[in-house]
């Protein structure tokens, strides 16, 4: 299955692959290198988020997308925490292909709107719904969310900025060796 490479110029976004550096919960780069790819379907979905941002003055920033199966694994054996991690016995819909995390920018200051917690802050602060962040963070998060529905992705509860396909499941498992360029360290990607 060839996966959509999610870069400008084609989409414009922002990255911040979190897994690429050490600057994610595993204290460790999971990644060897920066990679955002998405199913053809997540990529229309996302492209249409991206339109629907841009007349209100914001753009999109992504964390994560795509994750080989490799990579949940390690994830998992980190903190298997199934609230805010999928077991990858059952397998992910970043391991799909089928889901996004991500946040806004505000386009005219180039910073990230407050959405009351840090991207993978595992905690039920960063639960949809929650009034104890900010009014602003609580508004910023229900922007979010308008934009990534009206774009046609589904929402995971407990984390503000997971969203996926619907019924991701229907899609098949993918490891690192459907990248032309693996994100994987070899002695984990055999």
């Amino acid at each position: 299955m060839m996966l959509v490479e999610i870069a400008p110029p084609h989409f414009d976004v922002e990255h911040d692959i979190a897994y690429a550096t050490p600057n994610n919960f595993t204290g460790q780069s999971v990644y060897t290198r920066s990679g955002c790819y998405l199913h053809p379907e997540a990529a229309e979905k996302l492209a249409r988020a991206i339109e629907l941002a841009r007349p209100l003055g914001y753009r999109i920033k992504i964390f994560d997308a795509f994750r080989p199966t490799e990579a949940q694994w390690v994830l998992w054996n980190h903190t298997p925490d199934p609230d805010f991690l999928a077991d990858p016995r059952r397998g992910s819909a970043h391991s799909r292909g089928a889901a996004v995390d991500l946040t806004l920018i505000d386009a005219a200051a180039g910073e990230e709107l407050d959405m009351g917690t840090e991207f993978d802050a595992f905690t039920p602060l960063s639960h949809h719904g929650r009034a104890e962040v900010s009014p602003a963070a609580q508004r910023n998060r229900m922007i979010l969310l308008g934009l990534m529905s009206a774009a046609g992705w589904d929402f995971y509860q407990k984390e503000w900025w997971h969203y996926q396909l619907f019924q991701p499941r229907r899609l098949p498992l993918l490891s690192d060796s459907v990248l032309r360029v693996p994100m994987m360290p070899l002695r984990l990607s055999n």
